[in-house]
């Protein structure tokens, strides 16, 4: 049974509005990046649309989904209603109104920053405080999981927990282990500076401060998807999960590992000791592990089902995977992109290679196959499993569900690997004039910014056939029973004894000792020097 069902529906209604509002905006990016002569082209609007995007569809859709998924997974693996129901409703329309407030600045053209709002580019007040509100909203959510998941442990002592709580408590707790930095970073930085209160900011503590929470921001994204590929996914598909030590194993290794490795994004930043660069470097490298642990398991939990479908050559299996189930195609294609990206993601770390891509087209390629891909088609399919069960009704236009996740993977093939081959020709990413006024060395990928504005379109349509099918269910769908979820069986049946990965404090103990050794020394540092603060811009 899924408990708390108009809540896990509120969430996912917001996160589905804030995804229709950013794909509008990225149909307008693609579109200007291509210098096409459109009405409303203009700098203006274009970086506008650009911070939209980002924060709607980074920030807002990827928090609601999460928060969706964590009510309705909780509650049905563990069979049980949240301890705080009120506190639920409480983290909700605190967040709610942090959205109204962002989504506001943004529109209004009061906060032109992007979604990284680095100073010294200056947003209106009411964009941090926002931001911020919907940070606070996600952490009373959190606590309130994390008191439904204590309440069922004292009834259950000894029992090792379901396994898609496990992976969603991993999620929490990344989450709180890199919101202290952008929590700092806005307290104490960015809101007072907005209001006036400080004149000038620290432009180079900032961004360290972001990167401490950027890129576990990436782990937040993507531990809920893994944790669908592990526990939806292989029952969609007809069989059963390969190993659930090992799935344990992963989400325990993204506790220790998701956070002490912002530093990557600042290789080209001045004040930070090569050595510490390295070192994060080193600890980039090591959380490629549990995603490669990730594709073996599941890519096994998808051999079962297909040998349980009947295949018994060696690859005949693929085929008989249900590949016109709307779940398991966008996972499946989404599990393609993510491992074309994790290769991208690799160079993007190296200490060396960095400095070919930094700030190219290559990064925005990269960032749509795993975030663009690897988690919001999985997000998309699993909303065509997940609200008709919450919402009590029958999958409506299930024709454009089966044909959408196909259409976002050729169409995001056309933009990313355009954006790829760009980016090492020299296009900067992030800029609103890409044919440099006729540039002779523009010119040489003016072609390939048109694929990208194709593939962009591709993903509009494909983006379209979800909202009118989420759109449809809700307001057309036939009333049908309201199901309980259900989740993979493991082959080696469910779990009985807690094993060394289920001591989930303990990890976190560890998790904070690796970030007090990643990023104190480097912060106290910086406090130490003699810094030059810079006034805010507002380029609109």
């Amino acid at each position: 049974m899924i408990h708390n069902r108009r809540l896990a529906t509120a969430n996912i209604g917001v996160a589905i509005a804030a995804f229709g509002i950013a794909t509008f905006m990225a149909l307008m990016q693609s579109l200007s990046r291509a210098s096409l002569d459109l009405p409303w082209r203009s700098a203006k609007m274009y970086y506008l649309s650009v911070t939209g995007h980002g924060v709607l569809m980074a920030l807002v859709f990827t928090t609601f989904f999460i928060m969706a998924l964590g009510v309705a997974f909780t509650t049905s693996a563990l069979n049980r209603p949240l301890k705080w129901p009120r506190a639920g409703w409480v983290a909700f329309w605190i967040a709610v109104v942090g959205t109204v407030m962002t989504t506001w600045a943004i529109l209004w053209g009061k906060a032109t920053v992007l979604y990284t709002f680095y100073p010294p580019l200056q947003a209106h007040w009411a964009f941090y405080v926002g931001v911020t509100l919907l940070v606070v909203g996600s952490w009373v959510w959190g606590a309130v999981v994390i008191a439904t998941y204590l309440g069922w442990k004292k009834d259950n002592p000894g029992k090792p927990m379901p396994l898609a709580v496990y992976g969603i408590l991993t999620t929490i707790i990344v989450w709180y282990l890199a919101t202290v930095a952008v929590a700092s970073e806005m307290l104490f930085l960015l809101i007072p500076w907005s209001l006036g209160l400080k004149e000038t900011v620290d432009p180079l503590l900032a961004r360290m401060l972001f990167w401490f929470f950027g890129h576990p921001l990436v782990y937040f994204w993507l531990l809920p998807a893994y944790v669908v590929w592990y526990t939806v996914l292989p029952r969609e598909a007809g069989g059963k999960l390969f190993s659930d030590p090992l799935a344990r194993m992963v989400f325990a290794l993204f506790i220790i590992l998701s956070t002490p490795v912002g530093f990557h994004h600042q290789f080209m930043d001045p004040g930070i000791a090569a050595g510490w660069k390295m070192a994060h470097t080193i600890a980039t490298f090591a959380i490629l592990f549990p995603s490669f642990v990730t594709a073996f398991t599941v890519t096994a939990s998808l051999e079962v089902a297909g040998r349980m479908r009947g295949a018994t050559g060696w690859f005949d299996w693929i085929w008989k995977l249900p590949w016109n189930n709307p779940l398991v195609a966008s996972v499946l294609l989404s599990m393609i992109m993510f491992a074309v990206g994790g290769f991208g993601g690799a160079i993007n770390a190296a200490f060396g290679m960095n400095a070919v891509v930094h700030n190219t087209a290559w990064i925005q390629g990269h960032f749509h196959l795993t975030v663009g891909t690897a988690v919001a088609l999985t997000f998309m399919g699993t909303a065509y499993w997940l609200v008709p069960k919450l919402v009590g009704r029958d999958l409506e236009l299930s024709l454009l569900a089966k044909w959408q996740p196909y259409l976002w993977f050729v169409g995001m093939l056309l933009f990313s690997i355009s954006n790829h081959i760009t980016g090492l020709m020299g296009m900067p990413r992030r800029v609103f004039e890409a044919g440099y006024g006729g540039s002779e060395i523009a010119a040489q990928w003016s072609g390939l910014t048109l694929v990208s504005a194709l593939g962009g379109i591709l993903l509009f349509v494909s983006a379209s056939f979800f909202l009118l099918s989420m759109l449809g269910t809700v307001l057309a769908g036939r009333k049908a029973e309201q199901p309980p979820l259900e989740f993979a069986e493991p082959l080696e049946g469910q779990p009985t004894k807690l094993l060394v990965f289920d001591r989930v404090w303990a990890w976190v103990v560890v998790a904070v000792i690796l970030v007090a050794i990643a990023y104190a020394y480097p912060l106290a540092d910086h406090l130490a020097m003699e810094t030059f603060g810079s006034p805010g811009f507002k380029p609109f």
